[in-house]
């Protein structure tokens, strides 16, 4: 408590609190230099708006940081806006927080819309979907654009994945698509016969992502490094 008060008199602050002081203000006020506080050139961002805006299609934090610059030229650096985007998340929405062990788990999934691959030789353009595994523990990726997300394309990609990886992990996380769930639900998911087959055949197991639980593939959205192929 003491160095609450103590942090709370050299930010100049009484009882009771301003007027208009806000969670995230009175944070940096008592936890950061001087070179942290905001300013009317520096201002805090609306995270409620953040956090809707990111839920539309092919928005990015970058991107919204970057539109935050544009409009505050000496506004906060992209690191202290995606820090504390999480910290005011951490306290409006808290949630379990999952523990991996190494080895155990690798989540998998086809990320986002199509892209487009070119071929060197002829300039010639083909669509492709990105396939996208992370490790639990490490969040460790591996990458790599196919053709569809066919069943073909899903299980020659898990056989390139393990050879890349130099091994099986005891269980992958899928999320529901097709290609692996043909029943999703929460307590006896139905898998494709397969892909149930290659995972028996690795001697591994495939616990499919709850429906509607995107914290189950939490992963995929944050990976720490990225290898990328091309079949």
């Amino acid at each position: 408590m003491n160095n609450y008060v103590s942090r709370a008199r050299r930010a100049g602050l009484e009882w009771p609190l301003p007027e208009g002081l806000d969670d995230d203000s009175l944070e940096l006020l008592l936890f950061l230099d001087l070179k942290s506080l905001p300013t009317p050139e520096r201002p805090v961002p609306d995270w409620s708006l953040v956090d809707r805006e990111l839920r539309k299609r092919n928005v990015t934090r970058a991107l919204l940081w970057q539109e935050y610059r544009a409009q505050y030229p000496h506004g906060f650096g992209y690191s202290w806006f995606c820090d504390h985007f999480d910290a005011w998340k951490g306290r409006v929405r808290p949630s379990m927080r999952q523990t991996h062990v190494g080895g155990e788990k690798v989540f998998v999934d086809f990320a986002g819309d199509k892209i487009d691959i070119v071929d060197p030789d002829t300039g010639e353009v083909h669509t492709a979907k990105l396939f996208v595994a992370a490790m639990g523990a490490s969040s460790y990726t591996y990458a790599e654009a196919v053709a569809s997300e066919g069943l073909e394309d899903w299980i020659g990609a898990h056989t390139r994945m393990f050879g890349y990886l130099g091994g099986v992990p005891k269980a992958v996380v899928p999320d529901n698509l097709k290609s692996a769930v043909i029943k999703p639900d929460r307590h006896d998911p139905g898998l494709n016969r397969t892909y149930a087959e290659m995972a028996e055949h690795y001697g591994t197991a495939i616990l499919p992502a709850r429906p509607y639980k995107p914290k189950d593939t939490d992963e995929i959205e944050q990976p720490h490094f990225s290898i990328l192929c091309y079949s």
